[in-house]
This record gives C-alpha cells, structure tokens and sequence, in this order.
C-alpha cells in the first residue's frame, strides 16, 4: 500500500510539473540555432548594396591608359581611345561592384536558411 502511495505521489508531481510552452521551446530552440548558424535573426547584417561609384578605384584611368595605348598603338586617335577606355573602365567596376554585393546577400540568405532549418529541427524534436 505504501508503495502504491509512492508511486501515485510520484505521479501526481509528475502531471503538476508544469509543462514548457511553445514560446519557451521556440525561444530556446532560437538560442540553440543562433549558436549552431551564427546568425542572429534579431540582428541580421545588412543587405550590401553595390555602389555605383567608381571614383578613386583607378578604374577609369586605366580602362584610359589601356584606350589611349590602343588607339595610338593602331593608328587611330588616342585621345578617342582613352575616352572609350575611361568608360569601359567604369563600367567593368560597376560591374565587378554588383557581383561583390550578389556573393554577400547570397551568403546571408545561406545563413538565414541554415538558421531556419536549424530552428525547423529543433522544434520537430520537441513536438512543436
């Protein structure tokens, strides 16, 4: 008799213990796949922009000096050639700027979606 008492007690404590919510399985389950991911939705870096300057990146004068070399080297006008060079330069900067700030909001979508599927996870393990 004393045992079964013992055993009702314990379950008795067992159906009082309360229970963790949703929101605290997902707030740890967001600490947990904040520390796997390194991505903190909280705080996420920003987007990069790519920037349409190209002043003092030494583009132009060199799409310039390639374009005056060119043009003189062929005949032509190298006053013409290291305009068009000039531009072609800026442009192949602008160009080279666009892909860098691609490849950086590529890498935080990655980690976004590593976090998520982090989270995902975690959550499926608890039930939730």
């Amino acid at each position: 008799m004393t045992r079964m008492l013992g055993v009702a007690a314990l379950i008795g404590l067992a159906l009082a213990w309360p229970r963790p919510t949703a929101a605290d399985d997902h707030a740890d389950c967001a600490r947990i796949a904040t520390q796997q991911t390194g991505y903190n939705p909280a705080a996420p870096p920003p987007p990069a922009q790519a920037s349409m300057q190209v002043a003092g990146s030494g583009a132009r004068a060199r799409g310039a000096a390639a374009g005056a070399i060119i043009g003189g080297a062929s005949g032509g006008d190298a006053g013409a050639g290291a305009a068009a060079g000039a531009v072609a330069g800026g442009v192949a900067q602008r160009s080279r700027n666009r892909r860098g700030a691609r490849a950086h909001n590529e890498a935080n979508a990655s980690q976004q979606a590593a976090y998520n599927q982090a989270l995902a996870s975690c959550m499926a393990g608890r039930g939730r």
